[in-house]
């Protein structure tokens, strides 16, 4: 299959550079598999298409103010430094911008905090940094850092203090992301009330989202691409129900393509949904054989993206064209910041 198939052209003035006034304000299309219907609706209306037999699958991590701005210690040259996963209390592996070495010092927020470069690798720019010894590390990091705000999001006045919060679920609970699982940025707490008082089982799972969402896919036949691993945590609270769900054959419905990997990674290696950690790294594509998810609520992606290919293997390449098509017709917003789609 070739990743051509998955090219679409967006007008740039699509591309959300903010969140909606309100989050469950956003758009929302209703995408019917069994009709090919599309309805156009809004977010705070989806409990219209939610039944009380239904599950809603959440992704509860925590995005991290992953991106810090520095300067070389000796040169005062300018570094980005990106973190991708802690490795050790004070090692983290990075992205690094700006010409570094093994051994290059780079200091952050006013000498706040100082890391040296261990490793660097000349193709990705990935790399392993040591943060010195400091009082209340974690703090300092999390101070000097600043919110991960997509590539494509591009404004003048920079990230705002409110990105703290709104590229941020309301339900974000474990840290460890570099990227929101942004179809989660829709939900508002009276929403979240709404489904629940319709007797709606609502259980997170944790997949810390990784700097893979961000990358596009870089080979021309899809079948030769390589998805990054993620790590994901499912309590056992959290697996004992959705087994029950699936044993009541409840329609699970997941929100975002963070969760939807999630279960079919674990369902695929052990044939159910057990407690436990470990890593996801599954690649879903048109052929793709779910096991677990029965509806999906996710964003509007980027062309040729792994995103764009998940969906496409839920919801049908066809109707996903006709969607992407109707979306841009009417102007809905698109990517992180921009409105959603139910795909039933």
């Amino acid at each position: 299959m070739r990743v051509s198939e998955f090219d679409f052209t967006l007008p740039p003035e699509l591309i959300a550079q903010h969140p909606a006034e309100s989050r469950d304000q956003s758009r929302l299309m209703i995408v019917n598999r069994a009709d090919k219907s599309l309805t156009h609706s809004t977010f705070a209306y989806l409990p219209e298409y939610l039944s009380g037999t239904d599950v809603l699958i959440v992704n509860n991590t925590k995005v991290i103010p992953a991106r810090l701005q520095g300067h070389k210690q000796k040169s005062g040259g300018k570094v980005e430094v990106f973190l991708l996963r802690k490795v050790t209390e004070r090692s983290w592996e990075v992205l690094l911008r700006g010409k570094v070495r093994p051994g290059t010092r780079i200091e952050f927020a006013d000498d706040l905090l100082i890391c040296t470069v261990r490793e660097k690798s000349h193709d990705s720019g990935k790399g392993l940094v040591e943060f010195d010894p400091a009082d209340s590390l974690k703090e300092r990091l999390y101070s000097a850092g600043n919110v991960p705000l997509p590539p494509y999001i591009k404004r003048d006045d920079g990230v705002l203090a409110a990105d703290h919060t709104r590229y941020q679920t309301v339900y974000a609970e474990h840290e460890g992301a570099v990227a929101a699982p942004t179809a989660g940025l829709h939900f508002s707490e009276p929403l979240l009330e709404t489904i629940r008082k319709q007797g709606i089982d609502i259980i997170p799972v944790t997949l810390h989202v990784g700097i893979g969402t961000f990358q596009p896919v870089k080979v021309d036949t899809v079948e030769d691409h390589h998805i990054m691993p993620e790590l994901y945590d499912i309590s056992e609270n959290s697996a004992r129900r959705i087994s029950a769900a699936i044993e009541q054959k409840k329609r699970i419905v997941t929100v975002g393509t963070t969760s939807t990997r999630l279960l079919e990674a674990v369902y695929a290696q052990h044939g159910n949904i057990p407690a436990g950690n470990g890593w996801a790294d599954i690649f879903i594509y048109p052929s793709f054989q779910f096991q677990v998810t029965q509806a999906l609520i996710t964003n509007f992606h980027l062309p040729k993206s792994s995103l764009l290919m998940l969906i496409s293997a839920f919801g049908g390449m066809d109707l996903i064209r006709k969607a992407y098509r109707e979306a841009i017709e009417h102007r809905y917003r698109f990517y992180s910041y921009g409105d959603a789609m139910f795909i039933l």
